[in-house]
Order: C-alpha cells, then structure tokens, then sequence
C-alpha cells in the first residue's frame, strides 16, 4: 500500500512539475522558421509538379499543428509510461523492416525500399527505428547498470543495434543507419560501457563504414563518393544537385536574397523542400540567417543535454540524451551534405524538410523530452 502510494504522489508532482520552457521555446521556433522555409522553397516546385503551390504547405501545416497538441500532451504523460512498450515497439520496428524488404518499392520513380504507404499517409519505418532503439537501449541500460562490463549483455544488445542496422542498410538507407548506429553506441558509453570496448568498437565501426562506402558493398556508394569530391565530372547527372546547392547558397552571400527571392528553387535544386530546403534557406537569410538556424540546433541540443543531466533518473536521463542527440546528428549530417563537406545520403532537416508523419513522430519526441524535464522539477 506504501509502494501504491508513493507511486500516486511521485505521479502527481510529475504531472504538476513545470516542463522546460528554453526547450519548448527552441522548439517552437525552429517549427515556425521550418515552415515559412518549407513554403518559400516549395511554392514553385509545387506548382508546377500539382498545378497548386499550397499543396505541401497546407499538408505540413496540419501536421505541424497536430505535432505541437500531440508534444504537449506526451509532455504530460509520465515518461515512464513508455517503459512498458520498449519490447513491442522494437519487435513491431523490425516486422516493418523485415516487410519493407520483402515487396517491390511503394513510392513510384524510387529504387530503393524506405517507404510504406498507406492511403494519402506514406512513413518511413527508419523513423520509427530511431525512436524504438532509443526507448529499448535506455530500459535495458537503466535496468542492469552492473551488466554494462559483461560481455555477454553488451553482445546481446551489439546484436539488437547490428540486427536493426543491417535491415535499415538493405533499403538501402545509409544515412538511416549511421544515425540508428551513432543514437545506440552513444547510450551505450554514456551508460558505462568500458573504455577498451569503447577503441575495439570505433575501430569495427570506421572499419565497417569504409568498406561500406568505399568498398562498394552498398551499389551507389562508390558514384556518391566520386561526385562528392568533384560533382562538376556529371555537372548535368548525378553531381547537378549539389552544384546547385552550392549555386544557392553562394549567391546568398553575407544577409541572403530575401524571403521568396531565391532563384534556385525555381526547379534547379531538385526537390528543394527535403533534403536540400537549408541551400534555400542559405540563399534567402544568407551567411547570417544560416548561422541562426545553426545556433538555434546547437541552443536546442545543449537544453536537452541540461534536461538530461538533471533528469530524475537514469532511464530519463537516456531518454532525454538520445532523443535530444538525434536531433542535433540528423541536423549535423543535413548540413555537410548540403555544402557538401559529405557524400549526399539522402537525410532531412528536423523541422524544416518536407514529410508530415515524420514531423509528427519528431514533435512527439520532443514531447518526452519535456516530459523528462517535468521529472527533473520535481524536487524543485
């Protein structure tokens, strides 16, 4: 009765401790500069692909909507809560994996198998990845603190992070996996895996990803490298969208062209609304514009880092880590890619590229982490 009780209180001062207000601002505003980028890049485009240059703004916009209300209930539901659907969220991860690979490509004009759709909603299960070895890897790290030098349990949980890898790698999805790799050896240092494991891991994993991209094992590697260091070889192929991104983001000099002055959205950036909406963004803020949306990431990453250290515990303190550190990777590799200081993976910008099931998975993310930081004001 003691224990039922003192769940109760734990529960109610959760639910009545103050969420992080710098997080949610941080939030909010790279929402709002997401969408006005995401409008301005895909205006032209849309029009002239559907005949009606609100389409993907309109779309966006409800999801955004619907993101923010869903962030802000998950934010007050304990995020214990979560614990208990660690195992089926995975399991359920891998089926849609293991599925995506078992049929032809669901998005037409697309050799690659990335995407379910389903109706007028198509998804990625990557995205679902992310978050499901999240979730798992901060249970099972919090629950056997003093299995974190045992071989044998950080071989099991080797084989959860290799077996979810190498389905995301057979779409395939590099990007995808060295963000799913990155978010899973990460929770496993900051969760006490020793430091001799720690050197034999980055050695695998810098050895892995060498053979990977210039081994050939992934078919499209090897021509991604090639117009990665000189994209002007195919300048009118397959190096024309970085040379455009870097068209773009020249011409935007020290303080940009202007909101809906960018030229190169006008069909030479291929697509300018995903991957490559920061080339946009570029031209139009410029040098000073670009470096906001940059400090914005480093403000967001750093608040979620505070809110992690100061989570209630090491369960949350994961959670808040790992959610917090996709984030501010994805935005990370986004960026290289677009001023092309990396081979072009095909990884969206969190906030600004187009894709409504993703922002909602995203908001919803963020929603936890502010469920965290409820945690954290408890004592306060």
């Amino acid at each position: 009765m003691a224990t039922k009780a003192v769940k109760k209180t734990t529960k109610k001062a959760h639910l009545d401790g103050r969420i992080d207000i710098t997080f949610l601002s941080i939030v909010l505003i790279l929402l709002t500069i997401g969408l006005v980028m995401l409008f301005s890049a895909s205006y032209a485009y849309s029009y002239a692909k559907y005949g009606d240059s609100y389409k993907f703004i309109i779309r966006q916009a409800a999801f955004a909507i619907a993101g923010v209300v869903v962030m802000l209930i998950v934010s007050k539901i304990d995020y214990h809560f979560w614990r208990k659907f660690s195992w089926i969220i995975f399991f359920i991860t891998i089926a849609m994996l293991i599925f995506l690979l078992a049929i032809p490509p669901m998005v037409d004009g697309m050799d690659v198998k990335r995407w379910i759709v389903l109706g007028p909603v198509n998804f990625q299960p990557s995205e679902v990845a992310k978050f499901s070895i999240i979730l798992l890897f901060s249970s099972l790290i919090a629950s056997n603190q003093k299995l974190m030098k045992n071989f044998r349990f950080l071989a099991f949980m080797a084989v959860l992070l290799g077996a979810t890898c190498v389905l995301i790698m057979l779409e395939p999805h590099l990007s995808a996996t060295v963000l799913v790799f990155a978010i899973g050896v990460v929770l496993l240092v900051v969760g006490g895996l020793p430091k001799l494991y720690i050197i034999i891991g980055g050695i695998v994993a810098v050895g892995g990803f060498a053979l990977i991209l210039f081994g050939g094992v992934i078919g499209y590697s090897s021509d991604r490298i090639t117009y990665w260091r000189d994209p002007w070889a195919d300048p009118l192929g397959k190096g024309f969208q970085t040379i455009q991104s870097l068209l773009a983001i020249g011409s935007g000099g020290i303080f940009g062209r202007g909101i809906g002055q960018s030229r190169q959205k006008y069909l030479w950036v291929p697509e300018p609304h995903n991957d490559f909406i920061f080339s946009i963004a570029c031209e139009e803020l410029g040098l000073i514009g670009a470096m906001v949306i940059i400090c914005l990431f480093a403000v967001l990453v750093w608040r979620g880092f505070t809110i992690a250290m100061r989570a209630a515990d090491k369960y949350g303190s994961l959670m808040a880590l790992g959610l917090t550190f996709q984030v501010g990777l994805q935005a990370m590799l986004n960026i290289w890619v677009v001023t092309n200081t990396m081979p072009n993976t095909g990884i969206s910008l969190p906030f600004f590229s187009y894709g409504g099931t993703s922002l909602l998975i995203l908001l919803a993310e963020m929603g936890i982490v502010l469920s965290v930081s409820r945690g954290s004001n408890i004592d306060k």
